[in-house]
């Protein structure tokens, strides 16, 4: 399914193939990146859990929510290149939601069963930051906590799965009836049945990086998108009822955007929450487009950001693009 992505991305340019297979062989060869310590567990619900990434003790407590689909170590990738870190130096106290390993529940199951009672265990008002999906899921939890949750900021967050346009959503329909009978055989998603939804989106893309690196010189450069590539194509399984969730709920029928989608028999209406929300759009994003945002018809305010759907969390203007201006926003 790889190959089939850069070949048609390619086309008849064997010039441009040739690079992009070097560029797969070196990083096939490249050792792979030394992992993040593990940062320790605060409280635990199932195999969810909050972790807690340091910062003032005292400060407003900031629960950080990840995708469900990839680890959330891009959040704290590497020394100097965290955000968790630099919200910490901020002097939040925060805490990062580990989804931990695969479960048998859909969205609505991690959301109320999970994320809800892990944020009200806290016993006080928190803030909330969602990335991606994981924003998703932080406005349903935020519509279901009500004032427990003081500010709300998303970040290259779908909601309006609308907004992702009728090809792209074909494309993505094509690509679930291919892997729900191998994942219905596996009883779960795994990773590698899970990225050519991404590939789908955005084939050039794929193709541009791997021609891009085999160019690069060694060094940090070179390390770093080992690192990030090393995070892209690592996670957990997703159970069935999750990526049923995400396929048909959320992409083919869109109930988050419709008004339609239901948490524990509770509809969840983005329009009703009460809290500040602040929806950050990277500008050169091929995974979540603008259109999709909650703030394109919901109650946010919107941040639109010069960087790509990952370079607006790790790449190098990242601290002056999002890390301080979300840093602020929180405190305000």
């Amino acid at each position: 399914m790889f190959l089939a992505t850069i070949a048609r991305a390619c086309g008849d340019d064997r010039v441009r193939l040739a690079a992009v297979l070097a560029g797969v062989r070196r990083y096939q060869a490249a050792a792979p990146a030394a992992p993040r310590p593990e940062r320790p567990i605060i409280a635990r619900i199932g195999n969810a859990s909050l972790r807690d990434h340091g910062g003032d003790i005292d400060g407003p407590i900031l629960i950080m929510v990840p995708s469900l689909i990839n680890p959330p170590s891009v959040l704290d990738l590497a020394p100097g290149n965290s955000l968790l870190d630099a919200l910490a130096a901020a002097g939040f106290k925060v805490l990062l939601v580990d989804w931990g390993a695969t479960e048998t529940h859909g969205l609505s199951g991690a959301i109320s069963d999970r994320l809800v009672p892990l944020v009200a265990g806290l016993g006080r008002p928190v803030l909330m930051a969602g990335y991606c999906l994981g924003g998703t899921l932080a406005v349903a939890a935020a519509a279901l906590l009500g004032d427990r949750i003081s500010r709300l900021a998303l970040l290259a967050t779908p909601w309006h799965f609308g907004g992702y346009g009728d090809p792209a959503r074909a494309g993505l329909a094509q690509w679930w009836q291919n892997s729900a009978p191998m994942a219905e055989r596996l009883g779960a998603m795994p990773i590698d049945l899970l990225q050519p939804a991404f590939w789908s989106l955005d084939g050039a893309g794929l193709a541009d990086k791997y021609q891009a690196f085999a160019a690069l010189p060694e060094g940090e450069a070179a390390s770093a998108f080992v690192r990030l590539e090393d995070w892209s194509n690592s996670g957990e399984p997703l159970s069935l009822a999750a990526i049923t969730d995400i396929a048909l709920t959320l992409f083919a029928g869109d109930a988050s955007g419709r008004g339609s989608w239901q948490i524990a028999g509770q509809r969840i209406d983005a329009a009703a929450l009460t809290c500040p929300v602040l929806d950050v759009i990277a500008s050169r994003d091929r995974i979540v487009p603008a259109a999709s945002a909650l703030s394109m018809t919901g109650p946010a305010t919107a941040l639109q950001v010069d960087a790509g759907h990952v370079g607006m969390i790790i790449g190098r203007r990242a601290p002056d693009l999002l890390w301080a201006p979300l840093g602020a926003w929180l405190r305000a």
